[in-house]
């Protein structure tokens, strides 16, 4: 997980042990998306799976999460991260 300039949060996977030469690319605006305009990035979170797909999964599931919950993973809140979860699963849905 980078934190961007503008103070938001990008997720994303990448493979390999040594993530700095991904972020120095996110850096430069060598990737056109949602980091250009926030640079410079910083890394602030990582995991390492030794499956591909679970990154990926892993990927999907934080990339919805509200910024509380990024920011309660970022500090190893578990509590925090559990509350979160339940709450946002207890909303009742209207229409």
């Amino acid at each position: 997980m980078l934190r961007c300039a503008d103070g938001s949060y990008y997720v994303g996977s990448a493979t390999g042990n040594d993530l700095s030469p991904r972020v120095d690319q996110h850096n430069v605006g060598y990737y056109k998306g949602y980091t250009f305009s926030r640079r410079p990035v910083v890394l602030v979170w990582s995991e390492h799976f030794e499956r591909i797909t679970d990154g990926i999964a892993a990927e999907r599931q934080i990339k919805g999460w509200s910024r509380g919950k990024k920011e309660a993973l970022l500090r190893s809140d578990w509590t925090r991260v559990s509350e979160l979860s339940r709450r946002r699963a207890g909303k009742a849905k209207s229409g």
